[in-house]
């Protein structure tokens, strides 16, 4: 990641100044040798390392002709600053007092002075961003930290990140600032302690209160008082080599855990929805972390969470456990046989949960990979293990442990479906050979109060068996085609919401839409109710696009 992190203090006698700055010099990218040119070896790199030191050195310099108190310097002249190396990137990451080149030092110097100065958040300590294409955005993060000798008691520091691409900034700030508050919460826990011994020997609020206050003096105590360092206020002895490694992990991991990818075409809604949950888990977490609770909250939180998984169970989460798993939907169809697998399929589509209950968690969590294959991302509410019946709002796929009791409202409604898995009592084992015969190892009983015929629709489960039960076909081949098959009716739903919804338009103009869609026909009632689910999976960034576009377009004639 192309950006800068730096520490800054507001000194009382100087103003703003940068206490401590952490960079990433990226290798210079190969060239190609040419005949009779030297080979770059270790010479070069030495050479480069020389001209750092050379410059830092030289920044070294000219702060320190400028006016510095002990507040306002981190590293002495003759400290050669600190450096890391990537062994994986070939990144170097190097901190010192001010960056080595001079349009980073002004850069950093004006970041410095707005953070600690004019942008400021309200109660002064807390994030905040800005910046402009000219001189960079920052991400600040303004804190004090206790002194017993400063005004009030607390000294103003700032950590800011500058870079300048200001969206890759603008999304990293739950990750930014959940790391950020790390760092900031452990200098003043460790501030705070040396504050309370200090204290504790010569309270100076009592010293202050009984002094007597005299103008000429003032001048004298103020500037005696202001030259404490951040070492001094902390007692730690290695706190600038511990803030350039926090440093340097925050520039690799930030740089790092965002990726550029080439999308041909426009995003699928599919991965609109999965950037929003990611973007809402992030900023979740980052709330959560920052708030101050007992261990009963974050228990709920835990709980609650578990509700909201991922929409693929990891490969890895499904190896963990033993025993035969459900490879493909063809693989599914052909162990629960063509009609169960019809009337499991269109459960799934409808919207109804699918409720599995069984001891192998492997085996249903494998069941859950493949069935939510069938439905947009944004339609998955799934908990693949409890121990207790979860409402049909809050899951629409559940595995339930044997023993679990389903409710006589569940058992009773057509809106639901249960899948029992037996073990046969010869099969206490796994056997050596054959565990892909799934049929071998379980036994699958179906259950529903569901009395709608399921051999009618949806069109888009028509199709999928046709080309499920085309052996001639691989499952990738069937793969894609489901894909196909799921963005044709996205795009009807999306014509559907953007009519109904959004237009307001009555009936006889919807079933008018219905019609050119291709919904009517065979299985009418199945495919209006399938487009019915999935406009649930829409992303809340093309419900908010479509929103605002119609109140633009009304707003415009009165304009």
């Amino acid at each position: 990641m192309n950006a800068l992190v730096a520490l800054c203090h507001f000194c009382e006698l100087h103003g703003p100044r940068t206490l401590f700055c952490t960079e990433a010099l990226h290798p210079p990218s190969p060239s190609p040798p040419q005949a009779g040119a030297p080979v770059p070896g270790d010479r070069d790199r030495d050479g480069d390392r020389e001209g750092e030191g050379l410059t830092m050195r030289a920044n070294s310099s000219a702060s320190q002709r400028g006016d510095m108190c002990e507040g306002c310097r981190s590293l002495p002249a003759s400290h050669p600053g600190f450096v890391s190396v990537d062994d994986e990137t070939g990144i170097r990451f190097l901190s010192h007092q001010h960056p080595r080149q001079p349009q980073l030092f002004s850069v950093v110097r004006q970041a410095c002075v707005r953070s600690l100065s004019c942008e400021v958040c309200p109660g002064r300590e807390g994030p905040i961003f800005f910046g402009d294409e000219q001189h960079g955005f920052v991400f600040s993060h303004t804190f004090f930290i206790k002194d017993s000798l400063a005004r009030g008691f607390q000294r103003w520091y700032s950590i800011v990140m500058v870079a300048m691409d200001r969206i890759y900034l603008i999304n990293s700030w739950p990750f930014l600032l959940r790391h950020l508050r790390l760092t900031i919460q452990s200098l003043q826990s460790t501030a705070l302690k040396v504050f309370d011994g200090e204290q504790g020997v010569c309270p100076q609020r009592a010293v202050r209160m009984n002094s007597v206050f005299s103008p000429a003096v003032f001048p004298h105590q103020r500037s005696g008082n202001a030259a404490r360092s951040l070492t001094s206020l902390t007692q730690h002895p290695n706190l600038w080599a511990s803030l350039h490694s926090s440093f340097s992990w925050l520039l690799k991991a930030c740089g790092s855990r965002l990726t550029e990818k080439l999308l041909e075409g426009a995003p699928t809604e599919d991965t609109l929805v999965l950037i929003e949950k990611q973007t809402e888990q992030e900023e979740e977490m980052s709330c959560w972390e920052g708030a101050d609770g007992d261990g009963s909250r974050q228990q709920k939180h835990q709980s609650e969470s578990e509700l909201d998984r991922d929409f693929l169970c990891d490969d890895g989460k499904l190896e963990g456990f033993p025993g035969p798993k459900f490879k493909s939907l063809r693989h599914l169809r052909q162990v629960l046989g063509a009609a169960e697998f019809r009337q499991l399929a269109w459960h799934v589509l409808m919207g109804n949960q699918v409720i599995w209950r069984g001891a192998d968690q492997g085996l249903i969590q494998s069941a859950f990979t493949v069935l939510k294959a069938l439905l947009p991302v944004g339609c998955v509410r799934s908990v693949p293990c409890s121990a207790q019946y979860e409402e049909a709002y809050k899951c629409n796929f559940l595995g339930l442990s044997p023993d679990v009791p389903i409710p006589a409202h569940v058992s009773s409604s057509e809106f639901s479906v249960l899948v029992d898995v037996v073990t046969p009592e010869k099969c206490s084992q796994y056997a050596a050979v054959g565990e892909d015969d799934i049929s071998l190892f379980y036994q699958f009983a179906i259950s529903s109060a569901n009395t709608q015929p399921t051999d009618r629709g949806p069109t888009l489960l028509n199709k999928l068996e046709v080309a499920l039960s085309n052996e001639n076909l691989s499952v990738d081949v069937v793969s894609h085609c489901l894909l196909c098959l799921k963005e044709e009716w996205m795009n009807k739903v999306k014509v559907l919401f953007k009519f109904s919804k959004v237009d307001g338009r009555g009936r006889e103009d919807t079933q008018k839409v219905l019609a050119l869609l291709g919904a009517t026909g065979p299985g009418e009632e199945d495919n209006v109710r399938l487009l019915k689910f999935w406009i649930t999976g829409l992303s809340k960034t093309y419900k908010s696009h479509l929103m605002t576009a119609v109140r633009g377009g009304e707003r415009s004639p009165s304009q």
